[in-house]
C-alpha cells in the first residue's frame, strides 16, 4: 500500500467518525424537535418511526396556554442581554489592558483570572445567597428575586473567561497599527476606539455569544436566587414545567424546542465569528 493511499484511507477513516460523532450529537435535537409534533400517548408508547403523519402544531399553542411562558422568555432575554453587554464591556476593556501594557501584577492577575474557571460554581452559592440576604437586612437592598441580582451574578461568573477570549484576540492585533495611529496624532483613547475596536469585532462576537448562551443555560443560581415567576428563567420555567405536568412530555418537548431552536439558529449565524475570535492569539501571546 502506498504512502498516497494509507493518507486518503485514513482521511475516510477519520472523516466518517467525525460525521458519526455529529450524527450522535443531532440526534437528541432532531428527536425533541420531532417528539414535540407527537401526541403524549405516542411519545409514552414509544415513536417507532420517523414519518410524520399528523403533526401535532398545537402542542405549541398548549404549551404557551398551560404556563406563562413568555413571562419565562421575556426574563430570560432581559437578565442574559444586559449580563452580555456588561461582561463584554468589562471584558473588552480589561482584555486590551492585559494584551497591550505591561505593569506590576500583570502576569499574577492573568493566572488569576483564569485560575477563577477551575473553582466549581456550586462553592459560591451558599456565600452569594448569604451575602444578598446581608444587603437586604443591613443596607435594604433587595437582591433576591430581581433582575439586578442575577445580573450581578452572572457577571462575575462570565467577565473572567470573557476577558482572556478578548486578551487572546488584542495579542493577535500587531501593536505597529496602533503605533501608526499614535504617530498620525490620535491619542491613545482615539487609536483604541478607532482602530483595535474595529479589528477586534469578530472577538468582541465571540465573547457575547459565549456570555449570552452560556448564561441563557444557566438553571443551579437562578433557580435559588429567584423564586417569583416575574424573575424566573426559561430553564427554571422548564423545570417547574416538569414538576407540574411531569406527564405531559409532548409539551416539555414543544418548550425545550421554543428554547433551543433560536440559540442554535443565533450560533449558525454567527459561527464564523465565534471560531474567529476563540482562535485568535492561539500562536501568539
Amino acid at each position: 500500500m502506498s504512502k498516497q493511499q494509507s493518507r486518503f484511507i485514513l482521511n475516510g477513516s477519520l472523516t466518517t467518525f467525525t460525521w458519526i460523532i455529529v450524527l450522535f450529537t443531532i440526534f437528541p435535537i432532531f428527536y425533541m424537535v420531532f417528539a414535540s409534533l407527537h401526541s403524549n400517548e405516542d411519545i409514552l408508547r414509544g415513536i417507532t418511526s420517523f414519518k410524520l403523519v399528523d403533526p401535532k402544531w398545537e402542542n405549541y399553542r398548549d404549551m404557551w396556554i398551560n404556563i406563562d411562558f413568555f413571562n419565562f422568555f421575556k426574563n430570560s432575554l432581559i437578565i442574559c442581554t444586559v449580563t452580555m453587554l456588561l461582561a463584554s464591556s468589562f471584558a473588552v476593556m480589561a482584555g486590551y489592558a492585559l494584551a497591550k501594557y505591561r505593569f506590576f501584577g500583570s502576569k499574577t492577575l492573568e493566572m488569576g483570572i483564569i485560575s477563577t474557571q477551575m473553582i466549581p460554581g456550586i462553592m459560591f452559592l451558599l456565600p452569594i445567597y448569604l451575602m444578598f440576604l446581608g444587603l437586604k437586612e443591613v443596607l435594604g437592598i433587595p437582591m433576591i428575586n430581581t433582575y439586578w441580582g442575577m445580573i450581578l451574578v452572572y457577571t462575575a461568573f462570565y467577565t473572567p473567561m470573557s476577558i482572556w477570549i478578548m486578551r487572546s484576540f488584542f495579542v493577535a492585533i500587531p501593536n505597529d497599527l496602533e503605533e501608526s495611529a499614535l504617530i498620525d496624532g490620535c491619542t491613545r483613547f482615539q487609536a483604541f476606539v478607532k482602530v483595535i475596536l474595529p479589528l477586534s469585532v469578530p472577538g468582541m462576537i465571540a465573547t457575547c455569544i459565549y456570555i449570552f448562551l452560556t448564561a441563557w443555560d444557566e438553571l443551579l443560581f437562578a433557580w435559588v436566587l429567584t423564586t417569583s415567576p416575574d424573575v424566573q428563567t426559561i430553564p427554571v420555567g422548564i423545570r417547574l414545567f416538569v414538576g407540574q405536568y411531569q406527564n405531559r412530555y409532548d409539551l416539555l418537548m414543544s418548550a425545550a424546542t421554543v428554547v433551543t431552536i433560536p440559540v442554535i439558529i443565533t450560533f449558525f449565524l454567527t459561527q464564523k465569528y465565534f471560531i474567529r475570535g476563540m482562535t485568535a492569539g492561539a500562536v501568539k501571546g
